[in-house]
């Protein structure tokens, strides 16, 4: 590796790159429907891996009210969703960390890299979802669905917030980790390097049909440059 391909930055995405939350999220989806409308709500039937928060919460208004919801109405859903996740989390059972997370974290720090979240959640589900793990200590800052609903333009965010933070570093030293199609799409929108990692529901040959310039199988494998 020469010195050109170390990267300065390196943002992460949350679920299923770092941690499994154990379906906490979608619980508490449903039961922020369930307290304001009285009706259950499965997110899985009305979106797919990889959305912002505020797609899935229209998305899924749509699908179970079949009709469009008004601001007001998101920014209920919102607050129900993050008070029930607050809860939620500490006692999903099937809640973990991702295999190498922390090891990988804890190298890219030594080696001078500044750490970042990039996100579909809203800010504060995606702090709230590593907190069981300890691991908000390691991100200086981020972009999440709460900055933008549109994931490529929440992920140009956090590269253009990276260059303001360090002036000079160009996306071209911004590393973006996700474990989805879409998390490497809006890497290459960004012009940043893109990395998949096969930790979620995407393979490593489905990951590498997106054209990444990096798959990785997990985190316990040899993160690029480092």
């Amino acid at each position: 590796m020469t010195a050109s391909q170390k990267p300065a930055v390196v943002l992460f995405d949350v679920d299923e790159t770092l941690v499994h939350t154990g379906g906490s999220g979608a619980r508490s989806w449903d039961a922020a429907f369930r307290k304001i409308y009285g009706v259950p709500a499965d997110i899985g039937e009305h979106t797919s891996a990889g959305e912002t928060d505020p797609q899935v919460a229209t998305e899924t208004f749509q699908g179970v009210m079949k009709r469009d919801p008004e601001w007001h109405e998101l920014a209920m859903l919102y607050a129900q969703y993050l008070l029930h996740l607050a809860q939620d989390i500490w006692h999903s059972e099937q809640y973990h960390v991702m295999p190498g997370v922390e090891e990988t974290l804890g190298a890219l720090g030594d080696a001078g890299v500044t750490l970042g979240l990039v996100s579909g959640a809203m800010e504060g589900a995606a702090r709230t979802k590593l907190m069981p793990a300890n691991l908000n200590r390691f991100f200086v800052f981020g972009a999440y669905g709460s900055d933008s609903p549109e994931r490529p333009e929440l992920t140009k965010m956090a590269v253009q917030a990276a260059g303001r933070l360090y002036g000079g570093i160009t996306p071209d030293k911004v590393f973006v980790v996700g474990d989805t199609p879409l998390d490497i799409s809006a890497a290459r929108g960004a012009g940043a390097v893109s990395v998949g990692v096969a930790t979620g529901k995407y393979s490593v040959e489905e990951l590498t049909a997106a054209g990444p310039d990096h798959v990785l199988e997990s985190l316990d494998s040899p993160f690029p440059g480092i």
